[in-house]
């Protein structure tokens, strides 16, 4: 099970979740005494609808959609025992289908894991230990309490937003970002944009206070490849009760090319 775990957290670059951190952060963080902080009370009649409308039309426009997407992708993570081996991941995704993962230890460049995810289950084929599980999506979803689903794990993975929510509570401007604040059934988001509104940060804290989860991802070294603007480095800041810090770079990837997957189970292999 620790190998489930840890594999589909470094797959999903952590989603989440730091203690000791106040779900009221997100509003502090964007009212920090700044009088361009506007506070949405009526999105229908406020005069800042029209900015809210053409914002949230530019971020839609901007959604990274494709076919299929493969990349070689340098996992670095360190958690509450410190840092740990790197992996280096090759990911492929046929959209809304399957996403295949083949995971190395970096320093012997031997295959450790390989990983099929679809809609609704988990496959893990660990080489190490010469075992094979098969869970549910829902079930990972029971224990590691993360509401992730498919779609969210595709996003994730290729850099569009996560958990994004079209209610607005708030927003702030400033010379060189702007802010957005929204709610949404499971998290509180404060999302940062550039003057070209690219994303460059993502902070979310639980709406349940009692849970203080936490997110925060950073994004950054865009590169645009035949119109794709594409995160090549993420840092991910994930936890609950213990903080988990990846850092996604992105060494390769490609967008809309005939992929192949290929997922066989050794017949002596334990299954679990």
């Amino acid at each position: 099970m620790r190998n489930i775990l840890l594999v589909t957290t470094v797959i999903m670059a952590g989603i989440f979740f730091t203690s000791c951190r106040s779900a009221k952060k997100i509003q502090t963080a964007i009212n920090k005494k700044d009088s361009s902080t506007v506070v949405i009370t009526n999105p229908v009649v406020n005069d800042s609808a029209l900015f809210v409308k053409q914002t949230m039309d530019t971020l839609k426009s901007k959604y990274i959609d494709y076919k299929t997407f493969a990349a070689k992708v340098k996992v670095e993570y360190e958690d509450s025992k410190g840092k740990q081996p790197n992996v280096t991941a090759y990911v492929h995704i046929i959209k809304d289908s399957v996403v295949w993962v083949s995971m190395y230890a970096t320093i012997f460049n031997i295959e450790a894991f390989r990983v099929l995810i679809t809609k609704d289950s988990v496959f893990l084929v660990d080489k190490i230990n010469k075992e094979v599980q098969l869970r549910s999506l829902d079930y990972l979803q029971e224990i590691t309490a993360i509401p992730f689903d498919f779609t969210t794990l595709q996003d994730l993975l290729v850099g569009n937003p996560i958990f994004m929510s079209d209610s607005l509570v708030s927003y702030r401007k400033t010379d060189d970002r702007l802010l957005l604040a929204s709610v949404g059934q499971y998290f509180k988001h404060l999302l940062t944009l550039d003057t070209n509104n690219v994303v460059l940060h993502s902070k979310l804290d639980d709406v349940d206070i009692t849970r203080n989860r936490t997110a925060d991802i950073t994004y950054d070294e865009y590169e645009n490849k035949e119109g794709v603007n594409f995160s090549t480095f993420r840092e991910i800041t994930v936890s609950e009760k213990n903080k988990l810090d990846i850092q996604l770079k992105y060494k390769q990837y490609e967008f809309n090319k005939d992929l192949s997957v290929s997922f066989n189970i050794p017949k002596n292999y334990k299954r679990k």
